[in-house]
């Protein structure tokens, strides 16, 4: 079973949200990024994963105000918009990172994937 890279810190304070995960990788999100992801069911429609959350509701200025760990699995953000309920689990926040390194890693392997057309 393959061990789960966890954050040792977790800023909010600045324009973006940064973590540092204990593998020494820092992940870069613009707050409003971070909640227009939100997997909660007020955000997603469950059955489907159909996106129930209008982005045009979610203002531009956006901000995380606060975060709690939850368990040993995810990062819980309440949102300057009251919205508090979506649970982000370390493996999800990894794949959204937006760090330079990140983003070459994902233009690499679109570029290896055959074309599906």
């Amino acid at each position: 079973m393959e061990e789960v890279v966890k954050p040792q810190e977790v800023d909010i304070s600045g324009d973006n949200i940064i973590i540092l995960w204990d593998d020494g990788h820092r992940s870069i999100y613009p707050h409003r990024l971070l909640r227009l992801r939100c997997r909660c069911a007020n955000c997603v429609e469950e059955m489907t994963g159909k996106p129930r959350l209008d982005p045009d509701t979610v203002p531009q200025d956006v901000r995380a105000v606060d975060q709690m760990q939850i368990g040993n699995y995810a990062i819980q953000f309440l949102w300057g918009d009251a919205h508090y309920t979506g649970i982000y689990p370390y493996p999800f926040l990894r794949k959204e990172c937006t760090c330079i390194a990140c983003n070459q890693d994902r233009a690499a392997a679109a570029a290896d994937k055959p074309d599906q057309g």
